[in-house]
């Protein structure tokens, strides 16, 4: 075959691995917990601060990433994450004794994911769309960003899982991988083209850059604000505190156990991603509730799994905690970018998932209060806040604000439009800009 019949490589697939090893750079850590706490001494609540600790540099990291790339364009800040992960992970792999190093690599590699989860999934959406993709759906680059990055949290967590039950130098292995990853991806990022022009890019203070606009918007309040926290949340309810709850049943197998759950929870809540377009044709755009509802059962379920010590039960729990995760990170996405203009894309893409791994911080608080609440009693209140939200998101849905006139969906993206066929919710989530 001659190179000029080739077909080249689409434009955001370029991108794509840059934000798959951002992914994995954050969350290859979880199934090392028990490594940490037998072969590095450090007791259960060091172990999850570590987990959550990612979470003090990705939220503002992904903000001011988010206001910067708005500012100088996608690329630049694609490659400043590219270059914060392999540092991350270079002062993880040599950091095993010590706390703070650790600590500064865990914030470095959330520093990294904000910059794939927000620069990197407007980048994505943007090149899903003309002139890079004239063939893209409407709502494309939601979900091959929301892939992306899923795939890179659950394929990252199965290899690491797995480089660590099975090879030597279990602290240091798994880091060594992902820097070679980084590597093959810089090389693909190099030839990505930027997607935002200059005539759009923001111009006057930073200050009024890191301003998103569309995050006070009353459907971002009463859809997205109570449903974001959920999404990692869930992820981290499934693989960070249900293995937990059976280590005692599970000797040796710890390790590759909780492997399994985290590979299981994101492989779930990718194939759910998928489905969200026919999901939100089917409930007439309500495919935010339908996960927060799988989400308040799986929480029940979570508790009662944590009361029986059952290590099937878990596992079933995990799967419906990741089903639910899957529906809801894609459907909050899209309502949330539906709201943004091209200069506030990477900013309220950063706000929401900002809000969504603040979810993430849930696995340290349920186990610093272990010695005065068990994990069961932690997630039955957890189910009880969970419902609460799950009611002001249908109640947000019954009464959509009527704050801005609505503007025509192309027929042409209707097939897979996720807002298609909803009645009042639609009109609001459309927006004109």
């Amino acid at each position: 075959m001659s190179r000029r019949s080739r077909r080249p490589v689409p434009a955001w697939l370029r991108v794509a691995p840059t934000g798959f090893v951002l992914a994995w750079g954050g969350n290859h850590f979880t199934p090392l917990l028990h490594v940490y706490e037998t072969v590095g001494g450090y007791a259960p609540w060091q172990a999850n601060l570590l987990l959550g600790m990612y979470v003090v540099g990705l939220i503002p990291g992904m903000l001011l990433a988010a206001a910067l790339s708005d500012r100088w364009g996608r690329k630049p800040l694609a490659i400043v994450g590219l270059l914060g992960a392999m540092v991350a992970s270079t002062l993880l792999a040599a950091g095993m004794s010590s706390f703070l190093v650790l600590c500064i690599g865990r914030a470095l590699a959330g520093i990294g994911v904000g910059v794939g989860m927000s620069v990197g999934s407007s980048w994505i959406k943007e090149l899903s769309a003309p002139p890079h993709d004239p063939s893209a759906t409407a709502t494309a680059g939601a979900r091959r960003s929301s892939m992306t990055l899923t795939l890179g949290f659950a394929i990252g967590a199965g290899v690491t899982g797995s480089l660590a039950q099975f090879v030597p130098l279990p602290g240091q292995m798994p880091y060594l991988a992902h820097l070679l990853l980084c590597l093959v991806a810089a090389a693909a990022l190099a030839t990505a083209p930027e997607s935002l022009p200059r005539a759009l890019r923001a111009r006057g203070s930073l200050r009024d850059d890191l301003r998103v606009p569309s995050a006070g918007h009353p459907v971002f309040v009463r859809l997205v604000l109570p449903a974001a926290p959920w999404v990692f949340a869930a992820a981290g309810v499934a693989y960070a505190i249900l293995p937990s709850t059976v280590e005692e049943h599970l000797g040796d197998s710890a390790t590759i156990y909780a492997t399994g759950l985290t590979v299981l929870t994101l492989g779930v809540g990718a194939l759910a991603q998928g489905a969200v377009g026919l999901l939100n044709r089917l409930t007439r755009g309500r495919a935010l509730l339908v996960g927060m509802s799988g989400m308040t059962v799986g929480m029940v379920l979570a508790a009662v799994a944590s009361d029986l010590h059952d290590p099937v039960l878990v596992v079933a729990v995990a799967a419906l905690l990741g089903a639910s995760y899957g529906v809801c990170v894609v459907s909050g996405l899209i309502i949330a970018q539906s709201l943004a203009s091209p200069r506030d894309l990477a900013g309220i893409t950063g706000v929401y998932y900002s809000l969504s791994y603040l979810g993430f911080l849930l696995p340290t608080i349920l186990a610093a209060l272990t010695p005065v609440l068990s994990y069961t009693g932690g997630l039955v209140i957890v189910a009880v806040i969970c419902a609460l939200c799950l009611s002001t998101v249908g109640i947000g849905l019954r009464r959509p604000p009527r704050t801005a006139a609505p503007v025509e969906i192309d027929e042409a993206d209707e097939a897979d439009d996720v807002l298609e066929g909803a009645p009042s919710p639609a009109e609001d989530l459309t927006l004109s800009r």
